[in-house]
Formats: C-alpha cells, structure tokens, sequence
C-alpha cells in the first residue's frame, strides 16, 4: 500500500523549510531522546524586514507562517511537526526529512 503523498501550500513549504533550518542549528534546537525528531528551542525574531534562521538571513515576509495557527496546525496535521506545538515546537524525524522543495533558496549562509 503507497503512502499517501503529503502537499504543501507555499506558506506551509516556507514554514518547514525555516523551521528545518532551525532544527540543523544547534542553538536553536535539541534531539529529542530516543527518536529523531528535534524540538525547536528558539524562535527567530525579526528585526526590519528580516530576521536570522541560523546562519541564514530570511525575509520577514519569508517567515510570516511563524506567526500563522493555520500553518502549524496544517504542519501537525500532515505530521510533520508534533500537535503540542503551542508549548513546545518538535519537528517529527518526516518533517526533518521532507523535502519542500524550496532548499536551494536557502543554501548559502548570509555574512550580514
């Protein structure tokens, strides 16, 4: 039996990418035990019109799922992130491995 394939609008691609970002910085994130999903520890926050993902810099419009209930509950509904994201925002091991195709916008670090 196939899985079913998991879509993403672009607010909720942009979302995952941001917080798959943040989930390879280690001060931004945490293994969780015993499973390979990461918990987000901080949140970037904007400043102007950008904000700093890891070693990345991000147009805040790039980020505005961050501050979107519709985008994590989206997220939590395809399983990519864990359903208790209100208090404590965990990446599920899919969610770190899901491709949005949206990576390559973000593979060169920023010197700003």
């Amino acid at each position: 039996m196939n899985a079913k394939k998991v879509k993403l609008n672009a607010l909720q691609g942009k979302t995952l990418v941001l917080l798959q970002i943040l989930a390879r910085d280690a001060q931004s994130s945490e293994p969780v035990p015993d499973s390979e999903d990461r918990r987000i520890t901080r949140l970037p926050h904007g400043h102007g019109n950008h904000m700093h993902v890891g070693d990345y810099v991000i147009a805040s419009r790039d980020a505005s799922g961050l501050d979107n209930p519709s985008v994590w509950t989206a997220l939590c509904r395809k399983g990519l992130i864990r359903e208790n994201w209100q208090e404590d925002i965990v990446l599920t091991a899919e969610g770190c491995a899901f491709s949005t195709g949206l990576e390559k916008k973000f593979v060169s670090a920023s010197d700003h």
